[in-house]
This record gives structure tokens, C-alpha cells and sequence, in this order.
């Protein structure tokens, strides 16, 4: 069975604790022709915050997946799609690698694990709230991203390598890395996709991008152009091939 991932190229993740630009709503961001919606955030996740924007962004013809940072931000909805949970495989603090976790499962009686996909995420972003929150490592080099990549498909049977620079435009020979070092799990990534540019440079790196504070600094047309960017990338031929 694929995952329902395989096809995307596009994701937009919205921050329930953040709010749209004036005027603009879930259905336009529906529209901007992204292929899915993740429902998350690092800091200020509550259940009602999370509930509010489920309920807003299921009603339209796009799957919607939550990724929880606490057990308190988990909701259950009809039309959720399902769940992306991190796990941060350069967290200081373990925590964020099997802590938050054990806790979810704990007190979550109603986990639809057949609708559960881990994330393997590599934080590489020192300044970001992610990285302070998890205490990640970022003195990585592209060797180690790749071992951590390596790790979690052929160790932890991981289905995503998450690479993440949260609010800065990241370095291409990471996440090319992590490409190259495995086989059927797929690549996605996150930080500073501001415009067809950006888009379309990951784009040819990653399998997936996801563009979260766009969304909600720039609105929906800007969103539209990184949608275009990565399909255009996606569709050019993989040089030396």
C-alpha cells in the first residue's frame, strides 16, 4: 500500500496559534492547488486552538493531517486524515526522540494508528524555536545528515526524513544528502519557501516541500507561486539521467 504522501509535492503547514492574512480564508488556501494541509506549531498548541482550525480546514477537498508537539493539542475529528509526528533524531533532549511520545500513547485512548506516520526530522536551524525547544544538535555536516537519514529508514524503518531550517532558507547539499542516502523513504522539507524561486530550487531536492509562515505573512497568491515552483521542478529531468 503507498503512502498517501508518495504524490505530494506541496504542503502547507498552518500554525493554529498564528492567524490568516486579512480577508483570506481556509478554503483559499484550499485552493492555491497545495496537496495537503498540516495542522501544527511549536509553541502555544492547545486543543481548542487545534479543534478550530481541524474543523475550518476538513471541510474542503484536501487532506488535513495534525502534527501534535504535546498531547494536549490532539484532537479526534471526522475528516482528519490522519497524524505526522515528529521525532527529532538530533534532539539534546530525548524528550522530543521517545518522551512525548510514551505520553501521547499514555493518555490517548483514541490514537487511530493505522492514521499514524512518524516524521524523522533533522532540525538544522540553531536559531529557530524548534531548535531551542528540543535542544537540537545543528553542528551537523552533510555526512551526519545523511547517517541520520540512513538511520532512520534502514534502522527505525522511518517512511520520512524531515529536514528542517524553520524560518530560514536552508542548504540544498543537506537535504540532497539525505536524498541520496535513501531509497524508498521519502524527503521533505521546511524552512524559508517565500516564492517560486525558493520553491522551485528545494523542489529539486526534496520530495516534498512544506511552507508554513508564508501562509500566514504573505497570504495565499504568494503560496500559489511556491505550488508552481516545485511542480515545474518536479516535472524537469534529473540531470546526468
Amino acid at each position: 500500500m503507498s503512502a498517501p504522501w508518495a504524490t505530494w509535492d506541496h504542503i502547507v503547514k498552518i500554525d493554529p496559534d498564528k492567524t490568516l492574512v486579512e480577508g483570506e480564508t481556509f478554503e483559499d488556501v484550499c485552493a492555491t492547488g497545495t496537496d495537503a494541509l498540516e495542522i501544527g506549531g511549536t509553541t502555544g498548541m492547545t486543543e481548542e486552538k487545534m479543534a478550530r482550525v481541524v474543523e475550518a480546514t476538513t471541510a474542503y477537498d484536501v487532506p488535513v493531517y495534525i502534527e501534535p508537539s504535546n498531547v494536549g493539542a490532539v484532537v479526534h475529528r471526522e475528516g482528519l486524515d490522519g497524524y505526522f509526528v515528529p521525532i527529532v533524531l538530533n534532539a539534546g533532549d530525548v524528550f522530543w526522540v521517545t518522551g512525548a511520545h510514551k505520553e501521547w500513547a499514555r493518555l490517548d485512548s483514541e490514537i487511530d494508528w493505522m492514521a499514524t506516520f512518524p516524521e524523522a526530522y533533522l532540525v538544522l536551524n540553531p536559531d529557530s524555536s524548534v531548535a531551542n525547544y528540543t535542544e537540537a544538535d545543528c553542528d551537523i555536516d552533510a555526512d551526519e545528515v545523511a547517517a541520520y537519514a540512513e538511520v532512520a529508514e534502514r534502522m527505525f524503518g522511518q517512511r520520512i526524513v524531515y529536514v528542517e531550517y524553520s524560518g530560514t532558507f536552508g542548504d540544498p547539499e543537506m537535504v540532497q544528502a539525505a536524498t541520496d542516502a535513501v531509497e524508498e523513504t521519502s524527503v521533505f522539507y521546511g524552512g524559508g519557501i517565500h516564492d517560486y524561486e525558493s520553491a522551485h530550487q528545494m523542489g529539486r531536492h526534496a520530495d516534498t516541500i512544506v511552507v508554513g509562515d508564508l501562509v500566514h505573512d504573505e497570504g495565499v497568491d504568494a503560496v500559489a507561486e511556491t505550488v508552481e515552483g516545485v511542480a515545474d521542478a518536479n516535472s524537469e529531468p534529473i540531470e546526468g539521467a
